[in-house]
């Protein structure tokens, strides 16, 4: 079912699926409809389809790399997405809000913002009350720890600071030791990084702008402790973000905009993968539609039960939905949740104990340290980290750190960072409580503690060599330093090569598959949405090779 093609053609017709998508895209959110597809081009509402040889579970990265690879061969796939569609203007003219005035869209039926920083000069200044409403960002919650993900067509893509690294190839094989690994770097990281538009930084203008004074701070700081920093690629387009300083572009990384969605300029699934996917004209995405059950049934094909809601939260239908192929996107969190369901009711009994093990957090820290009064971070801060202090190689102690933005429009002298860890801990979840159970994670505290001792060594050195201090009035209590008790990057829970095979293949049923960030056991050392998008990849060219039909 795949053609060969050179790379300049793919490219190309890639070019061309991507402009047919998103015509789709914006006449589908002009009309306020709920199914996208290339009929939607014309403002017609799609006729309902609950049967397809493909269904994909989410909208993030390893599910727009499933549509993708499954409409460009011919496969009449239906995505299913929680989120709403991001691509309408709200009363002031914008699509998402802005990170320092957080309105209805910022989160997913909240009453009030949850940020990652909780207060300002201890002040309960960041976060804002809301109205309830299908939010951009959502913030779930277990008993010691929670978890950020992105809700609406793009998953994480829209709210993520859109660092797309690759991870050293030595940690790579030490995770996925099953993995070719030289494959992987020759073959599937470069055609995720194509696809998601990485690009760079422009060193030179770095160096001289105002945008990024608070990143080059950090940088002497480190070096003044004798570490290195590093340039990390991300998916903003950097010549929009020059425009942008220039003034002849309309600002979003320069205006804020990040947790809550960006406006302009960043490359998002909705604009690359999921775009190309609606091209093929064998995709369509269901949007606000919430998949709460899976099953088989006795000639093989998959059941699957969701819920439509509206913009008040409220179920007004329930849908079913049959498939022959069945790939589960829904991340860490929402494909662990659907097999685990599967398991524990009886739905489907034979899968893997192992599912529901093996997650992790990444080992992420957040943290702020106080700088001198001559070493001013900027009023003005691009919220598109583009440097990180490397200490991984640092085999007593592990650690790499973004170089974070703290874009307040004032002086504030605070250098903020995100620490990924290499914390060794893992804990599983587990269900209870039937179809209308609950997930519940087994992370304890003592488990967090392990990433922040790990930052608070590299940091400490850095205050040292520095004499600078921590600040400890950015995380809600008076006494801490260190936020270790929500992450970014969810990652385990269906394990590639114990829950499933070395692709993805979920072990116990045919023609089921995993592609998200649940695949990676605990810990990437790096963000992890390059790896996940090349695993998918890698996933799909072998799917789609030995298990469709020719």
């Amino acid at each position: 079912m795949l053609r060969s093609m050179n790379a300049q053609l793919m490219q190309r017709q890639l070019t061309r699926r991507q402009i047919l998508g998103m015509v789709a895209l914006q006449t589908a959110a002009a009309s306020g409809l709920t199914r996208i597809g290339l009929q939607s081009a014309t403002a017609q509402e799609p006729a309902a389809v609950d049967n397809a040889p493909a269904i994909v579970v989410g909208s993030g990265y390893g599910s727009s790399v499933a549509a993708l690879r499954l409409g460009q061969a011919g496969i009449r796939t239906i995505v299913i997405e929680m989120g709403r569609l991001w691509n309408s203007p709200g009363p002031d003219g914008k699509v998402f809000c802005s990170t320092a005035a957080p309105d209805h869209r910022s989160m997913w039926f909240r009453t009030r913002t949850e940020a990652p920083l909780a207060t300002f000069l201890w002040l309960d200044v960041v976060n804002k009350d809301i109205s309830a409403y299908p939010g951009v960002l959502d913030r779930v919650h277990f008993a010691n720890m929670s978890v950020y993900v992105g809700r609406g067509v793009g998953g994480g893509s829209l709210v993520n600071g859109g660092m797309a690294v690759t991870p050293l190839k030595s940690y790579f094989s030490e995770q996925f030791p099953t993995v070719d690994a030289d494959e992987m770097y020759s073959t599937y990281f470069p055609r995720a990084r194509s696809m998601l538009g990485v690009n760079t930084v422009d060193p030179a203008w770095f160096e001289s702008t105002e945008w990024y004074r608070f990143s080059r701070i950090s940088r002497k700081h480190a070096a003044n402790t004798g570490l290195k920093t590093t340039f990390v690629p991300n998916v903003y387009d950097f010549g929009h973000m020059q425009r942008e300083a220039a003034g002849t572009a309309t600002k979003s990384a320069l205006a804020g905009e990040v947790v809550y969605g960006n406006n302009h300029g960043k490359r998002t699934l909705d604009k690359t993968y999921l775009a190309a996917a609606l091209g093929t004209g064998n995709v369509t995405i269901h949007t606000l539609e919430r998949v709460t059950a899976i099953s088989r049934a006795t000639d093989g094909t998959y059941q699957l039960t969701a819920q439509r809601i509206d913009d008040t939260g409220t179920a007004v239908e329930t849908k079913q939905y049959a498939c022959t192929y069945l790939f589960l996107g829904g991340g860490s969190l929402g494909t662990t949740e659907l097999l685990l369901r599967a398991r524990e009711t009886g739905a489907l009994p034979a899968l893997d104990a192992s599912v529901g093990t093996g997650w992790g957090t990444n080992g992420n820290v957040m943290l702020g340290r106080a700088n001198h009064l001559w070493d001013t971070v900027g009023a003005n801060q691009s919220t598109m980290p583009v440097l990180g202090i490397d200490d991984w190689a640092n085999t007593a102690n592990p650690v790499f750190a973004e170089i974070a933005p703290l874009p307040t429009g004032l002086e504030h002298w605070v250098s903020l960072y995100l620490a990924i860890t290499k914390n060794p801990e893992r804990a599983s979840f587990s269900y209870s409580g039937g179809s209308g159970g609950s997930l519940a994670l087994g992370w304890t505290a003592a488990q967090s503690a392990v990433s922040a001792a790990m930052a608070k060594k590299l940091f400490d050195r850095i205050n040292r060599a520095n004499a600078t201090i921590y600040r400890y009035d950015l995380f809600g209590s008076p006494s801490r330093a260190f936020a270790d008790d929500f992450t970014y990057h969810p990652l385990g829970g269906c394990v590639l090569g114990r829950a499933t095979d070395n692709y993805g293949r979920v072990k116990g049923y045919s023609k089921l598959y995993v592609t998200d960030g649940s695949l990676v056991p605990g810990s990437i050392g790096v963000n992890p949405f390059v790896t996940i998008t090349a695993l998918a990849e890698r996933t799909m060219a072998r799917v789609l090779v030995e298990d469709t039909a020719p």
